[in-house]
């Protein structure tokens, strides 16, 4: 706001001035309007320039501090489902899933089919096949994030805070309960240090290409998921990798 009052102020003043050397400042002395209004000019189209470049480098700048933060929530994600596969629950320890990931391990099964005589009664019998799941093995969780800095997971890049993981439970179906979990962090806290008005308005995100809301966000407290908040572009690179 300050910088388009900034704007209009001049663009009144090299009017004011073009107006004056027109009507009251004399010939000789033009050669120093001039010269004024040669750098009011100046002055103009770089604030006009900075105002229009502004919000482009904020964007781009916004985009490289937000995959640095959906890369570790990506972590967090998928180290939490690891944990509800090996125990059944997710954790809100972040600490304690660092651990997790250091010492647990995968069972690995296998599922086959055994014969199996049952007997109907009166000397009948019937042969039937029953699926029996076996452990062959088991495998360490950590082989799931090789190259993956997992130990940093919890920082939140560019800040000296921490994520927050945040565990519960929501009813699916009548008497039937399913476990969730969630960790955001508010955009304002990502980009401090950046242009206010530009972060206001990027916390009024209402989607598409941008991420919506305040937070950029994985899980949900009030439903059964383990998605992020953020559009498929964050996801470029983890296919490419995948491919």
């Amino acid at each position: 706001m300050i910088t388009f009052l900034i704007i209009i102020a001049g663009i009144i003043v090299t009017g004011f001035l073009a107006y004056a050397i027109v009507n009251y400042i004399p010939r000789k002395l033009h050669w120093i309007i001039s010269i004024i209004l040669i750098a009011l000019a100046a002055f103009l189209i770089y604030k006009i320039n900075y105002e229009i470049q502004k919000p482009v480098q904020f964007n781009k700048a916004k985009k490289v501090k937000y995959a640095k933060v959906i890369k570790n929530l990506k972590i967090i994600r998928d180290a939490e489902v690891a944990h509800k596969k090996v125990t059944g629950r997710y954790t809100a320890d972040g600490e304690g899933l660092i651990k997790f990931i250091d010492t647990a391990k995968f069972a690995l099964t296998q599922t086959k089919n055994v014969p199996k005589t049952i007997h109907l009664g009166g000397g009948i019998t019937k042969e039937i096949e029953e699926r029996v799941v076996d452990t062959i093995g088991y495998e360490p969780v950590k082989t799931l994030f090789t190259g993956r800095d997992y130990k940093n997971m919890l920082q939140i890049p560019g800040t000296d805070q921490k994520f927050k993981i945040e565990v519960g439970e929501i009813e699916k179906v009548a008497g039937i309960k399913a476990p969730v979990f969630e960790v955001k962090v508010d955009k304002a806290l990502i980009l401090k240090g950046m242009d206010k008005n530009l972060i206001a308005q990027e916390r009024e995100a209402i989607g598409g290409e941008e991420i919506r809301g305040e937070f950029i966000k994985i899980g949900s407290l009030e439903e059964v998921s383990e998605d992020g908040n953020w559009p498929p572009f964050y996801d470029k690179a983890d296919k490419q990798n995948n491919e």
